[in-house]
């Protein structure tokens, strides 16, 4: 499938899995999405399942969007605190699209709380309430992890949350990552489990007992890691730094704060390290897996201050991880949410395109870490192999028989796509945007100053509601205007919102359909929200989006008087 008929699959409103080969196109596909929506009006939630992974695409963790944290499971108590919380709460009522990034390494049961807390918020037993979900990723890559003690985590696609919300396959053919055609077929090799010797001779002349210094390292494991940063670090001239992270609380809720956190006990730094964020920040100035260089220490304070990549700097002092329950802390840990970066895991990787790495698969120990450290680079001149052993080159059976799935259900959406006339599809594509809130028309940012846009724009708004009060209808209004009615309902949605719409104006929209208003209005009451989209499944389509919006307008208005 082409990146263009995903994305036509995308707009229909669709839940979609979506994935591909490494260098096929995901990432572009999805942002060309989230551009789509954002001209149309609609917000997407973009997230992924780890940090990294999350900086890639500029979200945020599906944990932490959807208020679950580094919880394994959620009890009814848990949910009914959860749909409490109005910052979360309003996040998910507002949510139409829900975007999910490297979805191979989620855990299904995670999959399935993500859903739960979508349905309690929403009030809909529809999968994830009734939002678009958009899983992206490559079950070849790296699977989910357990912790030791843990139970072994679930493939995504195993979980009911995935099987309920039926995910249309759009599996992508193209490659733009790998221009080397050797290297391409290596991996494809690597991919479908039947590696030949060619294809391992390829590999074994990128051999390289050490390499460059300024490109990126990859080890399987956290202690290769620790041990070439240390030496990088130790090269450094000038005094150390230490910072020791503190703690409160239950000791075994310390330890699993811990356990969960990219911060070492003990960071110690110099000026020039190479350092790696890893936590968010409140005020966005940073987040998990943003990198830098220590620039200098504060004079006052002594913590570090770090230049990123794209020039600034800032000071970076002792932030929180906690567990809390009721909004209680139980326990907690703090500590500069930083880590040192010459070297790092593959699974921190995950996403990333490189010119050059060195590779060190010697220590392999999962299904799919070696074709994805493999596939981060875009060439074979590009890649330093430090070693190999032969679990780096294996894939998961599951994969490869879930894959022939995959494949087929994507055969079968490119085939019903075929069959659709652009008509059917536009009418689809503008369905789902006034369904999410949006507009047909493009409302791309204007580059002019605000004052301007704002004095290009109210005599239009103005000349609509002066119809209005003179008593016409929506549809009066919009054939006078000639516009379309959902124009001239988002003129006075604009309005209302900025509250320049007096109730007496629009009072009498209520009688020109009072008995679906009424219905629609005790539905609003019965979901304690106005979100259009759940509101409609609700009520079993049986009246139009535009009908709707009209009494979301129109709602708390009494027609009486």
């Amino acid at each position: 499938m082409t990146q263009l008929e995903a994305l036509a699959i995308l707009k229909t409103g669709r839940n979609v899995f979506l994935t591909g080969e490494p260098g096929s196109g995901k990432t572009y596909t999805i942002n060309s999405y989230v551009s789509y929506l954002k001209s149309h009006g609609v917000e997407p939630a973009i997230t992924a399942s780890t940090g990294i992974a999350a900086t890639h695409i500029g979200g945020m963790t599906i944990h932490s969007w959807s208020g679950i944290g580094i919880n394994k499971t959620l009890s009814r108590d848990d949910l009914k605190s959860i749909a409490n919380h109005d910052r979360l709460f309003d996040r998910i009522i507002g949510c139409s699209v829900l975007i999910i990034d490297e979805i191979s390494m989620l855990d299904g049961q995670t999959l399935g709380l993500v859903d739960a807390v979508c349905k309690t918020i929403r009030k809909s037993d529809v999968a994830f309430g009734g939002i678009q979900v958009v899983l992206v990723g490559d079950f070849f890559q790296l699977p989910p992890v357990a912790r030791f003690g843990e139970r072994e985590p679930q493939f995504a696609f195993n979980s009911n949350a995935w099987l309920t919300a039926d995910p249309t396959v759009c599996y992508l053919s193209e490659h733009h990552r790998h221009d080397d055609a050797v290297f391409l077929q290596v991996l494809k090799a690597v991919r479908s489990g039947f590696i030949d010797e060619t294809d391992r001779a390829h590999l074994l002349s990128r051999q390289a007992v050490s390499t460059e210094e300024d490109i990126p390292k990859l080890y399987p494991h956290n202690n290769n890691v620790d041990t070439v940063n240390d030496i990088a670090l130790k090269k450094l001239p000038g005094p150390t730094a230490t910072f020791a992270m503190t703690h409160h609380g239950a000791r075994n809720l310390v330890e699993q704060l811990k356990r969960g956190c990219l911060s070492p006990e003990q960071l110690v730094l110099k000026i020039g390290a190479r350092v790696m964020f890893t936590k968010n920040s409140f005020n966005g100035t940073y987040v998990n897996g943003t990198v830098g260089v220590v620039a200098s220490f504060s004079s006052e304070t002594g913590y570090p201050i770090v230049r990123k990549r794209s020039g600034k700097t800032l000071e970076v002092d002792p932030v929180q991880w906690s567990i809390k329950v009721d909004g209680r802390p139980l326990a907690s840990i703090s500590q500069l949410p930083l880590r040192l970066a010459w070297a790092m895991t593959v699974h921190k990787s995950q996403g990333m395109s490189l010119d050059a790495a060195y590779v060190d698969l010697s220590q392999a120990f999962a299904f799919g870490q070696g074709y994805a450290a493999l596939s981060r680079v875009r060439s074979l001149e590009g890649l330093f192999l430090g070693g190999l052993n032969d679990r780096a080159l294996e894939v998961n059976p599951e994969i490869l028989e879930v894959d022939a799935r995959f494949h087929a259900q994507s055969d079968a959406a490119e085939t019903e796509l075929a069959s659709c006339s652009n008509e059917m599809l536009t009418e689809k594509h503008q369905a789902f945007l006034l369904a999410s809130g949006g507009s047909i028309a493009e409302t791309k940012k204007s580059l002019t100053p605000v004052k301007e846009k704002k004095t290009k724009k109210e005599p239009t708004i103005l000349t609509t509601v002066a119809l209005i009060k003179k008593g016409m209808t929506i549809e009066a209004a919009a054939k006078e205007r000639d516009l379309t009615p959902g124009t001239i309902l988002k003129h006075l949605e604009e309005l209302q919102m900025s509250g320049k719409l007096p109730k007496d104006d629009i009072r009498h929209l209520h009688a020109d359909a009072k008995e679906s208003i009424e219905l629609i209005h005790s539905t609003f009451r019965v979901l304690n929200h106005q979100q259009l989209k759940p509101t409609f499944a609700r009520l079993n389509g049986a009246f139009s989006y535009e009908t709707i919006r009209l009494a979301r307008l129109l709602y708390g208005i009494d027609s009486s008087r």
